[in-house]
């Protein structure tokens, strides 16, 4: 018997994508690596400490860890102005991966339709899937991909149950702004539907701009499930130490759900947590110059050998570089070329695009740029980014522009 035919439908959609098969590339050849959105660098040392003390102390069984509630309220409060209950309204999860298909398993029914930005994190999509609802990708428009509220309004449906938000974007870089998020609060208002905001780069915003939590917008705390982390803002991607915020009965549910996959998150991080809540301002003002140095170095690389850098990230690790104009490889083409040349690797975008043409009669959109775009992670240290940068560089005719096309 062909055991592949006993695999549920849901496991049946999760295919080895162009993404996986550039990165067994890219490890044969020892490229560095601007793929991933996990930093290179050490993660800061007062939180290594404070987990190697949880351990020495045996802080090493199922553990729930009060004092990460009672911070993130205290966060809450402070940032946003909202009102948290640190005993009912938050689930500590392994991550904010756990905690948003932990909430996907919480609010979708078989055949509930979930509206995501598209180009969007691929994982959204599939954690709608596996819980039997039906992704509804809204297309935001290319460069600065602007939300256009004509093509929002015209996604709903009987059978919308939620929208999925995540600000800073991955991969563009994008801060939804206070217009953008009063729009998608109106529709989630004017439909009776939950948002679901992914807001783990919530700390790293460039040039003055600041993220504003959808939850903050009136009439939107209690239809708000905000999920985040440690990892981005710490640089400790491995700790998996996540939470989900929301009104009780929902914080409840993620929880119960949490309890039944993983039943605790890692003990002694969770303990490090704390600590990491508890960081200064300072902290967060380096953190962000840090990456704003990383992000004007990578931008003005790739801009100087004929990237298209028409949109410049207001936020998160990533910039979403568009292929020089004359350049006639594919997104994976190209990725496949600058592993071979010049050992680096990045993401190609069609990875993050879903939106396909419509089925009725509507005039065929234009998606050929969906094949025209390039994710580069600047989470990586400055030696990283220099040997890249050199790297890449190599590959420069005498005008200074790439050779691979």
């Amino acid at each position: 018997m062909e055991m592949g035919k006993k695999l549920s439908s849901a496991a049946k959609t999760l295919t080895p994508s162009p993404i996986q098969e550039l990165s067994h590339l890219a490890q044969r050849c020892n490229a560095i690596s601007l793929a991933e959105g996990s930093p290179d660098f050490p993660a800061p040392s007062h939180l290594k400490n404070a987990a190697v003390s949880a351990i020495l102390s045996d802080f090493n069984q199922y553990r729930h860890v009060q004092g990460i509630c009672d911070n993130l309220a205290r966060i809450m409060k402070e940032m946003h102005g909202l009102d948290v209950d640190p005993l009912t309204d938050i689930a500590i999860c392994c991550g904010q991966s756990e905690a948003f298909v932990a909430a996907m398993f919480a609010l979708i029914d078989p055949g509930d339709e979930v509206i995501l930005f598209d180009p969007s994190y691929e994982t959204y999509g599939v954690c709608i899937t596996m819980a039997g609802g039906i992704p509804v990708y809204v297309d935001l428009d290319p460069p600065h991909w602007t939300l256009d509220p004509h093509k929002l309004m015209k996604s709903f449906t009987v059978k919308t149950k939620a929208i999925v938000l995540n600000s800073p974007h991955n991969p563009t870089g994008k801060v939804f702004m206070k217009d953008e998020l009063e729009i998608i609060a109106g529709a989630c208002l004017t439909k009776d539907c939950l948002a679901i905001t992914d807001e783990v780069y919530e700390y790293i915003t460039f040039d003055d701009e600041k993220h504003v939590t959808l939850a903050s917008l009136p009439g939107m705390q209690k239809r708000t499930i905000i999920t985040s982390s440690l990892s981005k803002t710490f640089a400790v991607t491995g700790w998996r130490v996540g939470w989900a915020i929301a009104s009780a009965s929902i914080a409840s549910a993620i929880r119960n759900i949490h309890v039944k996959i993983t039943d605790s998150a890692p003990a002694p991080f969770q303990v490090a947590a704390v600590t990491a809540l508890k960081s200064p301002p300072e902290y967060f003002e380096l953190l962000r110059r840090d990456y704003k140095f990383k992000r004007d170095f990578i931008t003005e690389m790739l801009g100087g050998i004929g990237f298209q850098i028409q949109f410049k990230p207001q936020g998160s690790v990533f910039v979403f570089a568009e292929l020089p104009e004359s350049c006639i490889l594919s997104d994976v083409e190209f990725i496949k070329e600058m592993i071979k040349q010049a050992g680096v690797v990045a993401v190609p975008g069609c990875g993050f695009f879903h939106t396909i043409q419509p089925s009725d009669k509507s005039p065929p959109a234009d998606l050929s740029y969906q094949k025209r775009y390039i994710r580069f992670a600047f989470c990586k240290s400055d030696a990283t980014l220099a040997a890249a940068a050199q790297k890449i560089g190599g590959l420069l005719d005498a005008r200074g522009r790439l050779k691979l096309f």
